[in-house]
């Protein structure tokens, strides 16, 4: 039974139903799949002190242990040898990925700088929204005392959807602030 401040998927399957015609399956409606968050560390090539600060971040805003990405070819001009840390990924699926989400929406992007909304136009062509947030210290688990630079955080929501217009539709009804034109 969800509580009284979390998504409820019945009722966005409701109001999806609505705005796409009651000849829809239900199976057929746009989701959320999964919430892809990465982490790049330029300096974790240079300090293991760094990676694991990064990593205890990215633990404690996704409440999940991420996965390091490491680089697979050696590239001279980005001075980048194979095997060298990169990034660190978190996928986020299930209730996890629905508190993350309420989290950023009604959290997080209210108190970015300026916020008039987020631009429709990031979503790709299979329906995914991609966003980035340029400083991790906008999450209020980040204990801003103890960090040692300021990192963008990518963001990937991937929808099951048959239309970008779908996809927009869902995370509306799921709280995403979309831009006003």
């Amino acid at each position: 039974m969800p509580r009284n401040n979390m998504i409820d998927l019945a009722e966005i399957q409701k109001t999806l139903l609505e705005q796409l015609g009651k000849k829809r399956n239900v199976f057929s409606l746009p989701k959320l799949t999964k919430i892809v968050i990465n982490y790049r560390v330029k300096e974790g090539r240079e300090s293991k002190e760094a990676l694991d600060v990064a990593t205890e971040e990215i633990q404690v805003i996704t409440g999940q242990k991420p996965k390091l990405c490491k680089s697979k070819k050696a590239v001279a001009s980005f001075k980048l040898r194979a095997g060298e840390p990169l990034a660190l990924k978190v996928s986020l699926r299930g209730q996890r990925m629905y508190d993350f989400a309420e989290k950023l929406f009604n959290l997080v992007l209210p108190r970015l700088r300026d916020f008039k909304g987020m631009p429709e136009k990031s979503f790709d062509q299979n329906g995914s929204y991609n966003m980035t947030i340029q400083d991790q210290s906008y999450f209020s688990e980040i204990n801003l005392d103890k960090i040692n630079k300021i990192r963008p955080i990518q963001i990937t929501f991937n929808i099951s959807a048959s239309s970008k217009d779908e996809a927009k539709m869902l995370l509306s009804a799921l709280g995403f602030p979309f831009e006003k034109k």
